[in-house]
């Protein structure tokens, strides 16, 4: 549903045709998004009623995450306002706290490759780090490219769509993901750049 919300509702530079009709039908998400988690669990329940259920709770999980976020963003931007009553270090804290709402859907997301906690908190400490040293170094080189998040947004549906063909036994070959990440997000690096050169 990520891919989707991307999609409808969220402010893009438009890399493909058509991503600005959709964008502006965006009340249409959570009609779309409720059809289909209907039809997934539909076909789901007659093959395993465990996933079944497992894609409504990781649907409920997106919501209730992604409502966590709104209210988030929301109380950063109120705590950002410089009428603010809190201290300096008040708002430090809070941010942290803020930052640490943001890594809930990365934990949830990391229970679909193991169930190991102490790797989920390794790798998800890893990963903040690695992608807070990295934005904070690149942005402006990143912000250049600007279908770079389009590629990724892509890719995520792309790796979604093949995950959910496996879990209805569609035996598909372990090269498959990879090549369609490293070739999505490589036309849109191209796209990106060949705007730039222009």
């Amino acid at each position: 549903f990520l891919f989707f919300h991307w999609l409808f509702i969220e402010p893009k530079n438009y890399g493909l045709f058509g991503e600005k009709i959709i964008h502006d039908f965006s009340i249409w998400f959570f009609a779309v998004v409720s059809i289909l988690l209907a039809v997934i669990v539909w076909f789901a329940i007659r093959v395993n009623p465990l996933m079944a259920f497992s894609a409504v709770v990781g649907s409920t999980a997106f919501f209730i995450t992604h409502g966590f976020k709104e209210n988030a963003e929301a109380q950063e931007r109120k705590l950002l306002d410089k009428a603010s009553n809190l201290s300096d270090l008040s708002k430090i804290l809070y941010l942290e706290v803020i930052d640490t709402t943001f890594s809930i859907d990365g934990v949830i997301g990391a229970f679909a490759f193991t169930l190991s906690i102490p790797l989920i908190i390794i790798g998800n400490g890893l990963g903040a780090f690695v992608v807070r040293e990295f934005t904070v170094h690149n942005i402006e080189r990143v912000k250049k490219y600007k279908y770079l998040k389009n590629g990724a947004m892509y890719s995520i549906f792309f790796l979604g769509t093949v995950m959910l063909l496996e879990s209805f036994g569609m035996g598909i070959p372990q090269w498959i993901s990879p090549a369609i990440t490293f070739a999505v997000i490589g036309y849109f690096f191209w796209k990106s750049r060949k705007e730039l050169t222009n």
